[in-house]
């Protein structure tokens, strides 16, 4: 937006100072080709007068003293001939016979005046011819030609307009600071209330969003329109409500399972302790206690990671952290080693592919996490004797983790609820797990400008890919 006004501004300021200097420019470039006009129209009247003297006389020894002294005096040469276009005096090299001169005194013979018409600009050069015809009223008795040099006023023109593009270029350059200065006040407040929204978005701490809202509020007070002063008052009202609401709710997830542990921990010493206490056939209920204490403790862990894959998601959006980065190739062989002996055990085989360093803008932890949770979807739900590959390329400005198997899949209307909480498939009721697997590898791709597809697999199956920014996207935003 800041771009858009200034650029409007400035858009605006030029048209003016434009309109302002053109005209200016124009008129002092007449003015001045007006000025030579005249004081050319001023010496051919003399001579027209000294012409009209001698033909009454026939003396013309003082008109041609006057054209030769004229001539020496400003370099610029006369032709003055009789009714019959006879030359009476010519000097500087200029000639009656010439063909330019002849069309002008034929002219002047029949009682026309010719002057230039056009008007002088910096870039103009050469000369300007003159002609007049001598006598009074209808009675012609000669013509007069002069040949003006118009360097000189050419030089005029150009320091004028030397002048006038200076003062233009400092209005200009007044414009461009009071359009900046007039831009920052409009849009400062707007700038602070979206970084405002985006920590609230972000859902980030009291302690880390709401000292420097009331900053803004503060900073905002002094500048920019009363508008949007009053927006930001209004907003930062909201704020504490909205951060403190968020905030109440991160840490009840956050401080639930993690004061939970420690119940669960004693539970289960309780329970191994009483083992010992029941009888054989109480095996089995005991077993099924175990199972479900294993259940509470995975759940747990997965609310954690979760609170945590969140809260990490809602930093990265409003800090920069575009230096970070990893080899996601490096990260799929080093997990599928880790996980080779999983699939092994569930018959599960795994395959990876992976060959040119892929570089994605995450760490190797948040990949390693996201690949973990991909890697046990798919061994865990694949069931025994299907095949498991991880791929690892580059799609254009991304790179993407791929993890593909031949088991049961989803079907369509499931896929798009697969990253919800807590949900999972019928198919899945049998088997461990939460339902928060894949609500977690979203969140951790989603802080990084990434994302998670799910697509059934060809002919069978379920793909999962982990899209992630690489190295091209980040060198085309610098």
């Amino acid at each position: 937006m800041r771009t858009r006004v200034q650029t409007v501004l400035l858009l605006f300021g030029v048209l003016a100072v434009a309109a302002f200097a053109v005209p200016l420019l124009l008129f002092t470039a007449s003015d001045r080709t007006q000025q030579l006009v005249l004081a050319r129209s001023s010496d051919l009247d003399r001579f027209a007068s000294l012409m009209d003297r001698a033909a009454g006389t026939g003396d013309t020894s003082a008109i041609t003293v006057e054209a030769r002294r004229y001539t020496l005096l400003y370099g610029e040469p006369l032709v003055v001939t009789d009714t019959r276009g006879h030359p009476v005096v010519q000097t500087g090299g200029m000639r009656a016979a010439d063909p330019a001169v002849a069309r002008l005194i034929d002219k002047a013979l029949r009682n026309q005046t010719a002057h230039p018409g056009s008007a002088l600009r910096p870039w103009s050069r050469g000369h300007r011819m003159f002609a007049e015809p001598a006598g009074t009223g209808t009675q012609v008795s000669g013509a007069v030609v002069l040949r003006a040099d118009v360097d000189a006023a050419t030089g005029d023109i150009a320091r004028r307009w030397a002048a006038v593009l200076a003062g233009t270029a400092l209005v200009a350059l007044a414009c461009t600071v009071l359009a900046r200065a007039a831009t920052r006040w409009v849009v400062s407040p707007l700038r602070r209330l979206d970084r405002a929204v985006g920590e609230l978005a972000a859902g980030l701490p009291p302690e880390h969003t709401l000292p420097r809202v009331a900053q803004r509020r503060r900073g905002s007070a002094a500048g920019g329109p009363p508008e949007l002063r009053q927006l930001a008052t209004g907003f930062n009202r909201m704020a504490r409500t909205v951060t403190a609401a968020l905030e109440q709710q991160r840490r009840l997830v956050a401080d639930t399972s993690h004061q939970m542990r420690n119940p669960m921990a004693a539970l289960r010493l309780r329970v191994d302790a009483l083992h010992i206490h029941l009888r054989p056939s109480a095996d089995r209920a005991y077993a099924g206690v175990n199972t479900e204490l294993d259940r509470l403790e995975t759940l747990l862990d997965d609310m954690l990671a979760l609170a945590a894959a969140e809260h990490r998601a809602g930093e990265l959006t409003v800090t920069d952290d575009s230096d970070t980065g990893c080899d996601a190739a490096e990260v799929a062989l080093n997990q599928h080693r880790l996980w080779e002996p999983v699939a092994e055990r569930a018959g599960v085989r795994l395959a990876v592919e992976a060959g040119e360093p892929v570089t994605a803008l995450c760490t190797d932890r948040e990949l390693a996490q996201v690949t973990d949770i991909l890697l046990d979807n798919a061994i865990k739900y694949a069931g025994r004797g299907a095949r498991v590959r991880l791929a690892c390329t580059t799609e254009g400005p991304y790179a993407v983790v791929t993890v593909t198997d031949d088991g049961p899949g989803l079907r369509s209307a499931e896929i798009h609820r697969a990253t919800t909480r807590f949900w999972r498939s019928d198919h899945q009721a049998g088997t461990s797990g939460t339902g928060l697997g894949l609500a977690i590898a979203e969140q951790l791709l989603a802080g990084r400008d990434g994302r998670l597809e799910l697509a059934p697999a060809h002919p069978r199956g379920l793909r999962a890919r982990a899209v992630v920014p690489g190295a091209r996207r980040r060198q085309g935003t610098r």
